[in-house]
């Protein structure tokens, strides 16, 4: 006999919600390739595992029993709609992750659109969490040693605050207000390894017409990042990169006059010097300490809410793509009903317990 939700209406609206986000995200990456589409509509498979992130429902038989027992929610809330198999369930989840990104920056575009949110200083920051399983040391993947258990997509990085960490890593943009509640505007997932200069590039060209200034720490100091924000040459964007560099080899040294420097790295080296000074300047400081106020608690909240302060929820990378980009979008959601009800610095732990 299938149980009915005792959350009440704060389920109810929440759900309400997502449809309409999971709806418009699915339309604009829509499925590509050979065959049909599917019978059951992805934006369902996404709000069905939004609702499971919410609940914390860790694994996946756990999510998916939990519909199972709510077969009478399901069919009230997405009527004409069948209730999927488990089998379609698990394989499924492993592909709604393109359809989260999509959601969060649409979430974000809506937030900033009608003044929630304000763009026009934001933060990039980059944040490890432990995969499940035994670890994995360089010795024995170059020796082809699989210890058993292991989760053969975690992969090793370091950060400051963490030290090394076998496991994956995601990657947030948020807002950096002086005042005011932070909102997550795009995201992304990937391995612990992968570079944060790599994967912020792409998150670049979708910032929002009224940001100024972007704010990342030393690991993201790259001529490509930088120049990626404030534009080459004449192409500038009007926008201002801070970011901490880091000590060249050989900058405090003399160069000797058969090293010439080529006019194209000499380009480069003033728009970096360019970037140093504003950085330096008392107005750069004032900006950049934004980054402490805003980011770094985004990722200490984000990760006590959905209980990932040890370790992520599944293996595998596309596993864990889902549910950690089903996490933000369900942030963005919160945050959406906080100033729905006009109570934008409401807990959102609350909302959370009271599911």
């Amino acid at each position: 006999m299938s149980k009915r939700a005792k959350d009440g209406p704060l389920l109810d609206e929440l759900v309400a919600m997502s449809i309409p986000v999971c709806q418009e995200a699915e339309s604009g990456c829509p499925r590509q390739g050979p065959g049909r589409k599917p019978i059951i509509p992805d934006w369902v498979i996404a709000v069905m595992i939004m609702v499971a992130i919410m609940l914390k429902k860790k694994t996946k038989s756990a999510q998916f029993v939990w519909w199972r027992e709510h077969a009478a929610d399901f069919a009230r809330w997405f009527p004409g709609q069948a209730i999927p198999a488990r089998s379609t369930f698990f394989d499924r989840y492993r592909r709604v992750h393109r359809l989260y990104r999509q959601a969060i920056a649409l979430q974000g575009q809506s937030a900033v659109k009608k003044g929630w949110a304000d763009a026009t200083c934001v933060a990039g920051d980059k944040s490890l969490i432990a995969g499940l399983g035994p670890r994995w040391n360089t010795s024995d993947r170059q020796h082809d040693r699989l210890p058993r258990g292991v989760d053969v997509d975690t992969t090793w990085g370091y950060c400051v605050h963490d030290g090394w960490v076998q496991g994956y890593s995601f990657e947030v943009v948020v807002t950096a207000p002086a005042n005011g509640v932070v909102w997550p505007l795009l995201a992304s997932v990937d391995t612990a390894s992968r570079s944060e200069q790599k994967t912020i590039l792409d998150k670049i060209g979708e910032l929002p017409d009224q940001t100024e200034y972007v704010l990342l720490d030393s690991g993201y100091d790259s001529n490509a990042v930088g120049e990626a924000v404030e534009g080459d040459g004449e192409q500038r964007t009007g926008r201002r990169c801070l970011c901490p560099p880091v000590p060249r080899p050989n900058t405090k040294k003399q160069r000797q006059p058969h090293n010439r420097e080529t006019r194209k790295r000499q380009h480069h080296r003033r728009l970096r010097d360019g970037r140093r000074k504003f950085f330096e300047s008392r107005r750069g400081r004032k900006l950049y300490a934004r980054r402490k106020t805003s980011v770094e608690p985004f990722h200490a909240q984000l990760k006590h809410l959905f209980e990932l302060e040890h370790q992520v929820w599944h293996r595998g990378l596309d596993n864990n793509r889902t549910m950690l980009l089903g996490a933000i979008a369900a942030y963005q959601l919160l945050l959406t009903y906080n100033y729905r009800k006009q109570k934008p610095f409401a807990h959102l732990q609350r909302l959370l317990d009271a599911m």
